[in-house]
């Protein structure tokens, strides 16, 4: 565009002068004069007219280069800038479960479907090193705050997390409630924390092949989050839990294929903290169908109760192996914990050591390769299409153990033996259908039984039927 204009302009600067140059008498020195006047103001026109077309380029180049870029794939949508140093990327997860048990372990009232989980997360970029989450959960007819912290990546080895996070101790609680291979957790979980707020560093060495996590928060009951505490998300006893977790990968990049999906690490937390008849800090703990089958024994006219004084130290040694179709996940958690009771003139304490452990098989019926962090099918279904979607078969075993000294003492122990068992055993078999990468089928049926736990002694055993129809993207 410049050099035709350029043209055009000095054209009409020397129409003039072809005029004056026709002309059978040369022209006056006024009339050159004039001349080279007019010659001046055209060039200074085609100078102006220049500019704007540079600043015009310039302008436009500006916006092709800043502009944002939307981008929309099959498990997420994201705005980005147009250097990639930042965005925001919009996900969700939704998750309906249907509950049916048999027997006489659960009353009917038990049957029913549920919202589980709902959850819009909000999570992104900024300026290449800072990460964040916001993740909101509306299911369980609540509101609350799942995540809500940011990572600063400061390098691969130096990753700080302030916020609401998942606390870094068991395998299957850190695994993403849409990787893990049944519709409720195993009873490991219930001994560990689930998310707290606080400060975090973590990262990866030698390539990948060694995780760490060290963290210091407000501190959470067994299986809790923060929002469960007395004063929801705030300190529950004015004492930080401080946790750590090195979890080894040491085969990743081996050229020997069969042996990359092996890890294995440890976990643990402490704290030195004391409760109160009012404030307990103490769990109770569930079944897979979410029924409660051990709890302390709480306060009568607000005393009475048993609590935390002193010491609890968890820790929990991990392990899992993925190969081809298959896979193999296992974990040990215990946990010890100072408490006191206070019956009238009677003031027990004493340290109890609660366990469990879980060991859960993984196939893919269909070929695909089993993971940790989940399942990609190899096609995806679509009704009047060749696609099946990946057929997964897991079976798992668990159990539970409270430890003896909690019953001991009469009326005055620390746990009610007449309705609180003093272990629970589940197996379970499960099938999951992924129809393509966004949502899940899965169906499973679980055997619980109990030692202890009713006043004519052993607890009905719960047989439950759980299914979950899961979207996540």
């Amino acid at each position: 565009m410049r050099f035709p204009l350029g043209l055009a302009g000095a054209a009409m600067a020397l129409i003039p002068l072809s005029a004056a140059l026709a002309q059978d008498a040369p022209p006056a020195a006024a009339d050159a004069a004039a001349l080279l006047q007019r010659l001046d103001e055209a060039e200074q026109r085609i100078k102006v007219l220049e500019r704007k077309l540079e600043l015009q380029d310039e302008a436009t180049t500006t916006a092709a280069t800043s502009a944002p870029v939307v981008r929309a794939q099959p498990n997420r949508w994201a705005i980005q800038s147009a250097d990639g140093a930042s965005f925001v990327r919009l996900r969700g997860v939704l998750h309906v479960d249907g509950r049916h048990f048999e027997g006489d372990g659960s009353p009917a009232t038990s049957n029913t479907w549920l919202l589980r989980r709902v959850r819009p997360i909000v999570e992104g970029t900024f300026a290449n090193y800072y990460d964040f989450r916001f993740t909101p959960d509306f299911g369980g007819g609540k509101a609350i705050v799942q995540d809500a912290y940011v990572t600063a990546r400061f390098k691969p080895w130096a990753q700080v997390t302030v916020g609401k996070f998942k606390v870094p101790l068991g395998l299957e609680r850190i695994q993403s409630a849409n990787d893990t291979r049944f519709v409720e957790r195993a009873f490991p979980t219930s001994l560990v924390p689930n998310r707290d707020i606080g400060v975090q560093l973590a990262g990866n060495l030698a390539g990948g092949k060694l995780n760490y996590n060290v963290s210091y928060t407000n501190g959470v009951s067994d299986g809790s989050s923060s929002d469960s505490n007395a004063s929801p998300d705030v300190d529950n006893d004015a004492k930080g839990d401080v946790s750590a977790r090195v979890f080894f990968q040491p085969f990743l990049a081996s050229d020997n294929f069969a042996l990359r999906g092996l890890g294995f690490g440890v976990g643990g937390t402490y704290v030195d903290s004391t409760g109160s008849s009012t404030n307990t800090l103490l769990p109770s703990y569930r079944t897979p169908g979410q029924a409660t089958f051990f709890s302390y024994r709480s306060a009568t006219a607000g005393t009475n109760a048993t609590f935390a004084d002193g010491e609890r130290l968890r820790w929990s040694p991990q392990f899992y192996y993925y190969y081809s179709s298959f896979g193999l996940l296992g974990e040990y958690a215990v946990v010890s914990q100072d408490v006191r009771r206070v019956n009238g003139v009677v003031n027990r304490s004493d340290t109890l050591d609660n366990k469990a452990w879980q060991l859960q098989l993984t196939w893919l019926l269909t070929g695909e390769e089993e993971s940790f962090t989940g399942v990609t099918p190899a096609a995806n279904f679509a009704i009047g299409k060749p696609g099946r979607g990946a057929w997964e078969l897991v079976a798992r075993v668990h159990e539970l153990s409270i430890d003896d000294a909690a019953f001991a003492g009469g009326a005055d122990s620390f746990a009610n033996p007449l309705t609180a068992a003093r272990r629970a055993r589940a197996a379970a078999i499960g099938l999951n259908w992924y129809l393509n990468p966004n949502v899940k089928w899965s169906v499973d049926y679980e055997l619980t039984r109990f030692d202890g736990g009713a006043a004519t002694g052993d607890r009905p055993d719960e047989k439950a039927y759980l299914t979950r129809i899961g979207l996540a993207f």
